[in-house]
């Protein structure tokens, strides 16, 4: 069993690094087929991948949930990538491909650390995804998205507002509510309207007025973050509202005052904060602080370093010895067993998935679709930045998860809702295309122009 185990910690490796080089080299391939079989390799990656992981997981731990998991895991793959080829041909598979490979390794390691989380995780990944298939028929069908701004500024301000009145404090902050039994954390929900509201207020009207008045508005949902004490989040908030407001104004002293007002307010946050200067100190130096506030981090170290390059191997270490290892901490807990190149390689995919969503955002046409989708983009690249800086002592601590990789329904249900909200921008997008190509060979068919 060692012998599989210390074997298979290297073919996680070449998997991840494959899969995350046909990530790269997608493009070079000029014509369909390339593209699909590039594709499809890419699918094959992430079934080997699950096998592999619950096999050694099942064969550690003899749990008959293990195996039902896989298998359920693998019909959801199976459905997801099928149905968006089927109900949606002209979506970006390389997006979807990167989204099952990164809830795969979330899988595989929460089902490691903790089982009972991990069949929670992929159940609530289910049913987002099922949501998830119809948010690109919404987009393309509700033109009149554009014009509800107040609608979804009334909207967050409202959730963030019950949150901070009504939430009981928990890690130091004020993050989720429980509705019907069911435990959400509307900030989730909330990263998405924030940037409608930008998108729909910027893409019309960029005077000074506007600008002024968006501003306002963000720095309310900040606001109302800082109360609650959920620093992280408020600083993805600020971070794609600069975004959005050069991405609209392209007015580059916009956000240099941006920037600057952001770290006076780091700066005042750090003094008015008690936990704030404690999560500053114990990145500083985690180590004089082992008893206190530099605990989870010097843990973390001590996983990241513990695994070395490549890993202990998958069961082999220890990751429930850090804390939150599932959560906040779960990058060093997937260095720990799987290694630092795996760790490096996970970071090319997610820096991947940026790319992609950047790139798909330029040719989005309309400025209020682009809008929306480069938002949503910084939205998750800050977040996986945040994240895996914190773990490895790069900046403080924040408490922000890891996207898809970590456990949170909210998250990952934001998430893939906010992957979706892209797909469905950059379907529109194709279909104006060809609607443009019809209506260019239309008037070029000789005596068309004189019918007309």
């Amino acid at each position: 069993m060692l012998i599989v185990t210390q074997l298979a910690k290297y073919l996680f490796i070449i998997l991840l690094l494959l899969f995350s080089l046909r990530d790269y080299t997608y493009f070079r391939y000029r014509t369909e087929e390339k593209r699909r079989k590039a594709e499809s390799r890419q699918l094959f990656d992430i079934y080997v991948f699950d096998i592999l992981g619950f096999g050694i997981i099942f064969m550690n731990t003899w749990d008959m949930k293990v195996a039902l998991l896989l298998m359920g895991i693998f019909i959801y793959m199976a459905f997801t990538s099928v149905f968006y080829r089927v109900l949606y041909p002209k979506a970006s598979i390389l997006l979807v491909n990167n989204m099952l490979m990164l809830l795969s390794v979330g899988f595989v390691m929460i089902a490691r650390i903790n089982l009972t989380q991990a069949i929670k995780q992929f159940i609530i990944a289910a049913v987002g995804t099922a949501l998830a298939l119809l948010v690109p028929v919404i987009v393309r069908k509700m033109r009149v998205l554009q014009r509800l701004t107040w609608l979804y500024a009334i909207l967050g301000l409202a959730a963030l507002g019950a949150v901070l009145v009504l939430a009981t404090i928990s890690g130091g902050a004020k993050l989720s509510l429980e509705v019907g039994g069911i435990t959400i954390q509307f900030s989730e929900i909330v990263k998405i309207t924030l940037v409608f509201f930008l998108a729909s207020k910027l893409a019309r009207d960029t005077s000074r007025t506007s600008v002024v008045v968006a501003t306002l508005v963000a720095f309310m949902h900040v606001g109302m973050l800082i109360l609650s004490r959920d620093l992280g989040t408020a600083a993805v908030f600020y971070i794609a509202y600069l975004a959005v407001l050069l991405a609209a104004t392209r007015k580059v002293h916009y956000t240099a005052i941006g920037v600057l007002g952001g770290g006076g307010a780091a700066v005042a946050a750090y003094f008015l904060f008690g936990h704030v200067r404690q999560r500053v100190q114990a990145w500083r130096d985690p180590f004089s602080l082992y008893d206190g506030a530099g605990y989870q981090i010097v843990h973390g170290l001590f996983a990241i370093g513990a695994g070395g390059w490549f890993g202990t191997g998958l069961c082999q270490g220890s990751p429930g010895s850090i804390p939150v290892s599932t959560k906040d901490e779960i990058f060093a807990a997937i260095c720990e067993e799987f290694g630092t190149v795996f760790g490096i390689c996970l970071i090319l995919v997610c820096m991947s998935m940026f790319i992609l969503i950047v790139n798909m955002s330029m040719q989005i046409r309309r400025r209020f679709y682009k809008l929306i989708s480069l938002g949503l983009g910084v939205e998750y690249a800050f977040q996986v930045f945040l994240t895996i800086g914190g773990v490895t002592k790069f900046i403080p601590l924040t408490g922000i998860t890891l996207p898809l990789v970590s456990y949170g329904g909210s998250s990952v249900v934001s998430t893939i809702l906010m992957l979706a909200i892209i797909q469905g921008l950059y379907i529109l997008r194709e279909d104006e295309e060809d609607e443009l190509t019809r209506a260019v060979a239309s008037q070029a068919q000789p005596g068309r122009g004189q019918q007309h």
